[in-house]
């Protein structure tokens, strides 16, 4: 649950879709923007409601919003690159709030949406971040996981956790498979001049950490990699401890 130091907010996105989410104020100038993972939403089962609390106990502005066709923002196909002009609208909603000292944390998708909106920013952080491509995506990302293909070519993924979720269907863009399929982490990193904190568990069975300990050569000095024994994919055990981390590196660098 959402704590009572934020409150909820909503702006629209370049496609005029709304877009809901959780603001912290504080009274400094810095500002942490939370990205969710795919098919999550801003809560991420509590864990990212627990970090943004810690950032904004810290003295940091945070906004935790759910993408475009996820959590209670507006219906859409999920894309990269919906949620990449998602989060471009996420920066300039704090814009208006006179905030322009921005760092970014994403977990899994969550962070390569952020690599891809670098550009005045001054730190990032994520959790097993999508760097790489991934072949055969549909069949071993999708189809083994129990997406339906729809008429249109676009896929419906039915929630059947037992834990609380906003939207039990999600969509997905028939084009996200050819987006992660077709991924250069070479190229998507050749740009991203800010420094960057990366968290990353040796149990990790969604995103090889050896994306990670590639990725890391390809960043600027100031990056780090940090990896955490037995941690996997979801870091459910390690929540405070990535939220220390994030903010001693935001706290450097913003």
């Amino acid at each position: 649950m959402v704590g009572e130091m934020s409150e909820k907010v909503e702006f629209d996105n370049s496609h005029g879709r709304k877009l809901v989410g959780d603001f912290y104020p504080a009274s400094s100038g810095e500002a942490v923007i939370m990205c969710h993972g795919f098919t999550g939403d801003r809560h991420e089962w509590g864990k990212f409601d627990k970090i943004a609390e810690a950032f904004n106990e810290t003295g940091f502005n945070v906004l935790n919003f759910d993408f475009s066709g996820s959590g209670e923002s507006e219906n859409e196909a999920i894309s990269v690159e919906k949620e990449i002009y998602d989060l471009k609208s996420a920066i300039k909603f704090m814009n208006g709030k006179g905030l322009f000292k921005i760092g970014l944390f994403g977990g899994s998708l969550g962070g390569l949406i952020c690599l891809c909106n670098s550009e005045n920013v001054g730190a990032i952080v994520l959790t097993a971040p999508v760097t790489n491509k991934k072949d055969n995506y549909q069949e071993e990302r999708l189809t083994s996981k129990g997406f339906s293909q729809l008429e249109n070519g676009n896929f419906l993924y039915k929630y059947g956790r037992e834990e609380e979720v906003f939207r039990r269907k999600i969509v997905v863009d028939k084009k996200f498979i050819e987006e992660r399929e077709n991924l250069n982490q070479e190229e998507l990193l050749k740009n991203v001049k800010c420094p960057v904190f990366i968290v990353h568990g040796t149990e990790d069975a969604d995103i090889p950490l050896q994306d990670s300990e590639n990725a890391i050569n390809h960043l600027n000095e100031d990056s780090r990699l940090y990896v955490i024994k037995g941690a996997d994919h979801d870091f459910k055990n390690q929540t405070d401890e990535i939220a220390d981390l994030a903010m001693d590196f935001f706290k450097k660098h913003l």
